[in-house]
């Protein structure tokens, strides 16, 4: 049986169907299971009706890592980081994944679908899940993203 923490969630608009049925048809011969919060189809949509369930079970820890995308993946990151406990970066290059993985302990990827080939998707998204958070000196700064302001 698959544990939640096995499951990623994955979400997308309409521009972002394709590259989200996509990487869920490459990403699950990987082994890597989903939970689909939508859209299911290239009807046009509003992207926070499916990026704000997404969001709230990252942040609730349901799930450890999510990915997102619309054409531009900002609609969605912004709808997402509404979340005190969702860091959410928006990935166009390998290196952006990583670096927002293993310095800023991201736990949600938003891609721009209308930006990046299908290929790209999938590489940036393959160096999301498996990049590993450092710690250590970015502790405190990732803690600090969350504190809200007096």
């Amino acid at each position: 049986m698959t544990n939640n923490s096995e499951i990623i969630p994955i979400a997308s608009d309409h521009a972002g169907f394709e590259l989200k049925e996509f990487l869920k048809e490459e990403l699950s011969k990987l082994g890597y299971q989903f939970k689909d919060y939508g859209t299911y189809s290239l009807d046009s949509c509003d992207y926070p009706d499916f990026i704000h369930p997404l969001a709230k079970d990252i942040n609730d820890g349901v799930y450890q890592r999510g990915l997102i995308m619309c054409g531009s993946g900002n609609g969605v990151q912004m709808t997402a980081n509404k979340y005190l406990k969702v860091r959410c970066a928006l990935c166009w290059q390998e290196e952006l994944a990583s670096l927002a993985r293993q310095h800023n302990d991201a736990n949600v990827c938003s891609l721009p679908a209308r930006f990046i080939s299908r290929e790209e998707g999938l590489k940036i998204a393959k160096t999301f899940l498996n990049t590993p958070y450092e710690g250590g000196r970015h502790q405190r700064r990732v803690e600090k993203i969350s504190q809200l302001l007096k």
